[in-house]
């Protein structure tokens, strides 16, 4: 693709990667064939590359974000299918990114959509916040449908049917292994998952003390910076990524760690890219240190080995797109549960999106659902008894359209091997074969 970018305007370090991003661009289409929002939408702006071209002008021109271009950006889900399907390499998360907060700094929302984001961004990061916000969305639930706003019902709709209890296993422990040492972790034990899902990282620690890790949690840990990344608050991501990158390193500097385990794909997307996100910074050095430990849960144990184990069971496993397309972990969960004994299975279409991406589900609740129809035709049309995924919000997402249990794939690697079974099991009456 062809760019007019000036010479002033490339002396930005910002301006001159996305030009290069840009003009790697060949307008080949294959993107559209992945991008969920335009199977959805039809509309060639909500297409990768129709929000190349809107951000293309925006960019060259210099000018303010105006109400097309933030709605069409919007619409992007992030999930970074396009950047699998692209053949020549075109980093469009690093677009999206730059013209993301280039929306967020120029175009003024209307108010309820700065006060919906405002609050998405002060709540959902924080575990205890967003604990509280999920009790009164309980309670708020019996009414949500005298609620006009489609967003507000898809937060209220968001919160479990029992809030689960607070976690033990939290700040700045340390766990041992079990039997001899054979590495020492630092486990990023999330935000969001905290107060959704307290089972999750419970069952990561048992898994990992049993295949012979030291577990350490960072102390008093936060966000990662992604939620707000993805709504192109970067300054805030940076805020909370700084921070981050401080706690995971206060733990190597207490003793050597073999990797920063993480459980939840959208934080590992974001982590990963630490380096990016800093280049330039003073601490671009710890950033790119802490990306270069970091690994996804499954990736670690592929790697590293499991403790013995066997169960059944004919698992469905839901490939989230920030682990298939942003870290590019696709067979390793697959291998860890056949491993166990599952049998592992797949939907058709795996690639695409089940819609939720992030706040994406709450933010725009209308194409999120049709992605979680077709997600959820698609996985129950394989017959399984369970459903794994390694995202906690695409777990959610999921849950809310199928009766079938869905549990995160550590989940059922730790119940294979010695652990309790998981919650939302119970309910499905299956056992685990000793």
């Amino acid at each position: 693709m062809q760019t007019n970018f000036t010479d002033e305007q490339l002396q930005d370090p910002q301006i001159a990667r996305s030009n290069r991003q840009l003009r790697a661009c060949v307008h080949c289409g294959f993107c559209t064939a992945t991008c969920p929002s335009y199977q959805v939408l039809g509309d060639e702006l909500d297409s990768p590359r129709g929000r190349i071209y809107l951000m293309k002008e925006m960019l060259e021109s210099g000018r303010p974000a105006d109400a097309k271009t933030a709605l069409h950006l919007d619409r992007c889900l992030g999930c970074l299918a396009c950047v699998t399907t692209c053949p020549s390499g075109v980093n469009y998360a690093q677009l999206i990114e730059h013209g993301r907060e280039h929306v967020e700094q120029t175009y003024r929302r209307p108010w309820r959509d700065r006060a919906l984001r405002w609050m998405l961004g002060a709540v959902v990061p924080h575990h205890r916040r967003f604990r509280l916000a999920l009790f009164g969305a309980k309670l708020a639930r019996p009414f949500s449908r005298l609620i006009p706003d489609a967003r507000l019902r898809a937060m209220i709709a968001m919160a479990p049917k029992s809030i689960p209890p607070v976690s033990r296993n939290d700040d700045g422990q340390t766990f041992p292994a079990e039997g001899p040492t054979r590495a020492r972790v630092a486990l990023m034990i999330g935000c969001a998952q905290r107060a959704l899902d307290t089972e999750i990282n419970d069952a990561t620690i048992r898994l990992l003390t049993r295949a012979g890790c030291e577990v350490v949690i960072p102390d008093a840990f936060g966000c990662c910076g992604a939620l707000t990344l993805h709504m192109g608050r970067t300054d805030a991501a940076r805020a909370s990524a700084r921070d981050s990158i401080g706690r995971l390193l206060a733990c190597e500097a207490r003793g050597a760690l073999d990797a920063i385990v993480i459980n939840t794909s959208g934080c590992g997307t974001t982590i990963k890219d630490y380096g990016h996100l800093f280049e330039g910074d003073p601490i671009e050095a710890e950033a790119s240190r802490v990306s270069a430990l970091a690994l996804d849960i499954t990736e670690f144990l592929e790697r590293h080995g499991l403790p013995p184990g066997q169960a059944t069971g004919r698992v469905a496993y839901h490939s989230a797109c920030s682990l298939q397309h942003g870290q590019k972990v696709k067979t390793a969960p697959k291998t860890l549960l056949a491993e166990v004994g599952f049998t592992v299975v797949e939907p058709a279409d795996p690639h695409l999106c089940c819609g939720s991406a992030g706040t994406y589900n709450l933010l725009q609740p209308e194409i999120s659902a049709k992605l979680r129809e077709r997600k959820v035709t698609t996985l129950e049309a394989i017959a399984p008894d369970i459903i794994a995924a390694g995202n906690i919000g695409c777990m959610v997402q999921i849950e809310g359209g199928t009766e079938l249990p869905i549990v995160h794939t550590v989940q059922l690697l730790d119940w294979a091997t010695g652990g309790p079974k998981p919650a939302a099991l119970h309910h499905a009456g299956l056992e685990k074969i000793a």
